[in-house]
């Protein structure tokens, strides 16, 4: 699975990305995860079967749900205090409930994907 996680500039995403990488593989789970910024979504959704979107980018949420579903892909709003998540297991639960790979455990505190 392919997951690109957007925020203004990229910094930000950088650094949830690289948790989130770590996480997978620590599960053993196939997942690449990548930045970018919202200036190059429109390049990057095409790689990407689900999008992890700053919640500071709630006001382009709309638009950036459009477009990923025209491509089939998943959104994920993450929240506000993602970068406490300093391991990526929150985020990467997230991401899981989201697409429903309910193939192992998920941490506790996982918001239910209903």
């Amino acid at each position: 699975m392919r997951i690109l996680v957007v925020c203004g500039a990229g910094a930000s995403s950088t650094f949830v990305a690289q948790r989130v990488r770590h996480a997978a593989q620590a599960h053993g789970l196939p997942y690449v995860a990548f930045a970018g910024t919202e200036r190059s979504l429109p390049i990057d959704l095409d790689a990407a079967d689900v999008v992890l979107v700053g919640a500071h980018l709630a006001d382009v949420v709309p638009r950036i749900e459009r477009d990923a579903a025209a491509r089939g892909t998943t959104v994920v709003v993450l929240p506000a205090d993602i970068s406490d998540d300093l391991d990526g297991s929150r985020t990467l639960a997230l991401i899981r409930a989201a697409v429903g790979d309910f193939g192992g455990t998920l941490p506790a505190n996982t918001p239910s994907p209903t």
